[in-house]
């Protein structure tokens, strides 16, 4: 997968909100909210070119009722993929690139994506430093995913550390940003 790193794009809010107007209606009787995540949803931040959801649920309990809804719409499941709370589902045939995510409520990593984009909102020399190191990251490893990922994880643990992260789930985090 090539590493495309780019300034902040207004145009990215934008996209959430065309996701969020899509989703909403058909499964808002099961979700808590729907998040817009990841470095699309931090105003000035740099970023790939992908939005990232979080669809927020109670429990498990709703997760069929939601991932029927989501296969209506086009999506398919992808699974876990390794990130024990969070089921991935891809798009068939996207309008525009995008991650969707069905989270549980206070699980490990909501807490992770929501946590960390709080800090960047209101970190205005924190949200400079990780652009510059994803600019550099993707210039370094334009066609390396898991080098671009596994080369941010010690600026992120270095935020979530300030927060109420234990050690064990600070391992987990850095475990599921390490190449595979």
């Amino acid at each position: 997968m090539k590493v495309e790193v780019f300034e902040y794009k207004s145009i990215w809010k934008e996209r959430f909100e065309q996701l969020e107007s899509k989703l909403w209606p058909k499964i808002s009787k099961h979700v808590i909210s729907i998040e817009h995540v990841g470095s699309t949803s931090v105003i000035g931040l740099s970023a790939k070119d992908i939005i990232d959801l979080d669809i927020v649920l109670e429990s498990y309990q709703q997760f069929e009722d939601v991932k029927n809804a989501l296969l209506e719409l086009n999506y398919f499941h992808r699974g876990n993929l390794g990130i024990e709370d969070r089921e991935s589902f891809g798009h068939h045939n996207p309008q525009f690139s995008h991650n969707l995510y069905v989270c549980i409520q206070g699980s490990l990593a909501l807490n992770n994506h929501i946590c960390l984009r709080d800090h960047l909102r209101n970190s205005d020399s924190d949200k400079l430093q990780y652009s510059q190191l994803k600019l550099s990251l993707a210039k370094q490893f334009p066609n390396d995913i898991d080098a671009y990922i596994e080369g941010k994880s010690q600026f992120i643990l270095s935020i979530l550390k300030q927060y109420n992260f234990n050690l064990t789930d600070l391992e987990d985090i850095e475990q599921s940003n390490r190449q595979k």
